[in-house]
């Protein structure tokens, strides 16, 4: 497990540098099973395999959670950042303004669960691998 690695990896993640198959490479390699981003609390709770976690703080502003939860909209900022058309600094105001407070990715379940304000939930696969 490398803390470093899964900080810098945070870091470049929120500046838009990594598209998000990278980002879970690089988290798997270091260690990491999954993450919980919450952005009412704005920080990244990563879970790894050997029952540690590291909390990183968010150096995004996810702003304002809008207070209905958007389907449409949501899944349009996932396809977004699926094709690298939308970067995650772009996807967290785009989460936000679809009524997103945070996330839970299961890196080695391949899913990603996004709840509402009010429980709803949006259960996202990881897209199948290319051939």
């Amino acid at each position: 497990m490398s803390k470093l690695a899964i900080h810098e990896t945070a870091i470049a993640t929120q500046q838009g540098k990594m598209t998000f198959p990278q980002v879970v490479q690089a988290l798997l390699e270091a260690g990491v099973e999954s993450y919980l981003v919450d952005f009412a609390a704005a920080q990244k709770t990563h879970y790894l395999a050997d029952g540690t976690t590291v909390t990183v703080p968010m150096i995004l502003e996810p702003g304002s959670i809008a207070p209905e939860f958007d389907d449409g909209a949501l899944v349009a900022a996932i396809r977004g950042a699926q094709s690298d058309t939308v970067r995650y600094p772009d996807f967290v105001k785009r989460s936000t303004a679809a009524g997103v407070i945070g996330y839970w990715a299961f890196l080695t379940g391949r899913k990603v669960i996004y709840f509402g304000r009010k429980g709803e939930q949006h259960i996202e696969e990881f897209p199948k691998p290319k051939a």
